[in-house]
């Protein structure tokens, strides 16, 4: 196995996951949020798309599915464009409502084969690359990538985590 087919299995790893995480549920459960500042699955979902899409499109030097696939008009969140959920008040996350589980879908799996696209052509060397210099040390794009891929594990699994709160509680 080379470093690309490794980041393939890796990313490969989250569509099954989001797609567990908001399979059958309708707007309602999406977007409940179990306790007043808590994230909604909505909101964990919409993030980590919004992260992967942000960090594997400036790695890759290329425009952001949100905005050049037209995810942003469809989704009509009452955000910035650029607006990626880092650092969301409550109040922020409070605005991130969607209508069903099929929008985050389409857009994560939108977001998934750009990154897959991408990472299924790196090499070792290609790795080593500084992509961010505002750091001590530099941070290359493996590192970048790993860091990626631990910040969206980390969302669908709070959104899993949701999703059983929701379920327990729809069950009475």
């Amino acid at each position: 196995m080379d470093e690309s087919d490794l980041l393939v299995d890796a990313f490969g790893r989250l569509p099954g996951a989001v797609r567990r995480a908001v399979n059958n549920l309708d707007a309602g459960a999406l977007n409940h949020r179990p306790y007043p500042d808590g994230n909604s699955i909505a909101w964990l979902i919409w993030h980590l798309s919004r992260v992967e899409d942000h960090q594997i499109a400036e790695v890759a030097g290329q425009e952001q599915a949100w905005t050049a696939d037209g995810w942003a008009k469809r989704v009509g969140l009452p955000l910035a464009v650029e607006d990626t959920g880092y650092g969301h008040t409550s109040e922020q996350v409070a605005l991130v409502q969607v209508h069903s589980a099929e929008l985050l879908l389409g857009y994560y799996d939108d977001v998934h084969s750009r990154t897959e696209a991408f990472v299924s052509g790196l090499s070792g060397e290609d790795l080593g690359r500084i992509v961010d210099r505002a750091w001590d040390p530099p941070v290359t794009l493996g590192v970048r990538l790993v860091s990626t891929l631990a910040d969206c594990l980390e969302h669908v699994g709070q959104a899993a985590y949701v999703r059983g709160m929701v379920l327990a509680n729809s069950r009475g």
